[in-house]
């Protein structure tokens, strides 16, 4: 078992502890938070060791899993590197792309592996309409959350597009070429309602719309491709195949048959995939001890958590333009 620390003991923080706790792959050691009023409750209401200096955790430690906010990443994440221990960091993986570049290169220079939580890789709806998406021509997402004044200290960009942003970069195999996007700020600083169109090399577009004043929750993306249809529902963890094949010379009385303006018959069927009830946390943290017990590539990599960041931040940067 890896022995494993947690940095942040916040609510997904205690989430992690727990999780971690339970796991057959990981020793929880004990966790360090800033806040030792805070951290001082944490161990007295669930036995878990705190450590008041951050150094300390770090020499007793073979992973740290990095949950506190975003400015300390880099930072913390730094520490834990020269220190030659595996780091798992929650998204967005940094405050920068030159800092996530950093952690990159330092992470190759002292032999040590790095994954980043973007948890909707692990979503079972979504794992299981991976298999089905094959060059994807099309994408609409939508990420709609009902308002939560504790979420508007961080970029909607950052805080829920980047989901979407990360799951469909890990789909389309090309590099993105252009994006267009816009914001409108309702009630926050920021924006509060945001659309981003990006148009990859391949000719794939994607269309993402993410939200954090909607009346219900979504979180909801398609894919369409030639002769098929794959709607994934993270939320509901639903995965919907529709597909198209030359029709039969004979169908039967209940065969869908569609037929186009050259005559050309199609018939529609459903191909739904079984959906495999997970823990997506659980799972994203114990592959990441696979990774590192059998020396291969993280599921979501260093490289992977910098690039989701790229194009979030060039979202960013296209409202103003």
């Amino acid at each position: 078992m890896l022995k494993v620390g947690v940095l942040g003991a916040g609510h997904l923080g205690k989430i992690h502890l727990r999780l971690l706790n339970e796991s057959k792959k990981y020793k929880l050691i004990g966790f360090h938070d800033t806040d030792q009023t805070h951290a001082k409750k944490i161990e007295v209401e669930f036995s878990y060791s705190c450590f008041e200096d951050y150094a300390e955790l770090l020499n007793n430690v073979d992973v740290i899993d990095i949950v506190t906010p975003t400015t300390y990443h880099y930072s913390m994440a730094e520490q834990a590197i020269k220190a030659g221990v595996h780091v798992f960091i929650e998204k967005p993986i940094t405050s920068t792309v030159k800092e996530a570049e950093a952690l990159i290169k330092l992470a190759k220079a002292h032999n040590v592996k790095g994954q980043v939580g973007h948890v909707e890789r692990f979503n079972p709806a979504f794992r299981a309409a991976i298999g089905k998406i094959d060059t994807p021509m099309f994408i609409e997402a939508h990420r709609l959350s009902e308002f939560n004044p504790r979420g508007t200290d961080v970029p909607l960009v950052l805080d829920l597009m980047i989901h979407d942003i990360d799951a469909i970069l890990s789909i389309v195999n090309s590099k993105v070429k252009k994006i267009n996007a816009s914001g409108v700020s309702v009630i926050s600083e920021t924006p509060d309602i945001t659309n981003a169109r990006l148009e990859f090399e391949n000719g794939c577009v994607a269309n993402l719309t993410a939200s954090r004043i909607s009346l219900k929750n979504m979180r909801k993306s398609r894919f369409f491709q030639r002769d098929a249809y794959i709607s994934v529902d993270f939320l509901e963890k639903v995965t919907e195949v529709v597909k198209m094949k030359d029709a039969p010379q004979d169908p039967d009385d209940f065969a869908m048959i569609l037929e186009n303006a050259e005559g050309v018959k199609k018939q529609i069927y459903f191909d739904n995939p079984d959906i495999s009830p997970n823990n997506a946390i659980l799972d994203e943290l114990e592959t990441f001890a696979e990774a590192i017990e059998n020396d291969t590539t993280p599921i979501v990599t260093l490289e992977q958590g910098t690039e989701a960041l790229r194009v979030a931040m060039q979202i960013i940067k296209a409202f103003d333009e």
